[in-house]
């Protein structure tokens, strides 16, 4: 660098200047990838186009009508499942999805695509037995946990919905939940469905086949478990000893929301055999009382 020629000038453009521009380190405001993290293992594949919550090798049952067909369960959540398979269903069509042993959801398809099919799971806790003795269970619960119930006046049973046993076929709207112990930990679950002989139940943390877990249903309702099998965050229970359904009338449910609003996507144009439109059959609370009550008094 020339100092007399910088002072009294005749320099060279291209003569450096005394101090250099000084480069930033560190992260730019505009740049997320200016700062490199280095990695601890080297990438072995790509794993960006995978399926979040994807099971591998996994197989199920799809039960349509009066027949069941096997299909690829590629996902599984609380809310719903993607399943893969040859099975020509249509948008809103209702089918059950067998998982296992007193693993039967009643789901609805919400999407579709190529031989792809998103389901979505009923919110309530199904009960596994008999029309009269649901009736039963159900009259005992509402009588128990929703003593101030009142009746809706207008309410009629609509004739055209009936089952082969002369009742009116709504679906309840109770979902019950529990404390499940398990592993030196409490962890709460949702039951799915529930029998004599085992519950299906959903659960954020890993459970393990064969261990033996304890059900929590309410304050005086334990109940000693086994677990059969486990897909994604669902598991079934089995239990030691015959469970007595009435029994559940100890545990106070939870009440699915009322309030429903058609998505905005479809607007005014919900068709009677959409789920939209029917709320899955679901009833009130009044509702099933006054439906309970015509059918246990016949």
């Amino acid at each position: 660098m020339n100092i007399r020629a910088m002072i009294y000038g005749g320099g060279s453009a291209n003569d450096e200047s005394i101090l250099r521009d000084k480069k930033p380190k560190g992260a730019k405001a505009d740049a997320l990838d200016s700062v490199s993290v280095a990695r601890e293992e080297t990438r072995t594949k790509d794993g960006r186009v995978e399926d979040r919550h994807r099971l591998l090798d996994e197989t199920v049952q799809i039960g349509l009508a009066n027949a069941s067909q096997e299909v690829q369960l590629i996902n599984l959540s609380g809310g719903g499942a993607m399943v893969c398979g040859d099975l020509g269903l249509k948008l809103w069509d209702k089918v059950e999805l067998q998982l296992g042993e007193n693993g039967t959801i009643e789901c609805v398809v919400r999407w579709l695509r190529d031989d792809r099919f998103g389901l979505e799971f009923a919110h309530e806790t199904r009960i596994d037995c008999a029309a009269d003795e649901q009736a039963a269970v159900l009259r005992e619960v509402i009588r128990r946990s929703f003593p101030d119930l009142e009746f809706d006046a207008d309410f009629e049973p609509e004739p055209e919905h009936t089952g082969p046993d002369g009742r009116t076929e709504h679906r309840h709207p109770l979902v019950w939940s529990g404390l499940l112990h398990h592993d030196y930990q409490s962890t709460p679950v949702r039951l799915r469905n529930i029998s004599s002989t085992g519950v299906m139940i959903e659960c954020a943390e890993r459970l393990l086949v064969g261990s033996e877990p304890l059900l929590e249903l309410g304050d005086s309702l334990s109940l000693s478990t086994k677990v059969a099998w486990v897909v994604g965050d669902q598991a079934g229970l089995r239990f030691d000893i015959p469970f007595d359904l009435h029994d559940l009338a100890r545990a106070r449910p939870e009440v699915a929301k009322a309030s429903w609003e058609p998505p905005t996507y479809l607007g005014n144009d919900v068709s009677s055999n959409s789920p939209w439109g029917d709320h899955w059959g679901r009833v009130s609370l009044s509702e099933l009382r006054q439906d309970l009550e015509g059918f246990m008094k016949r």
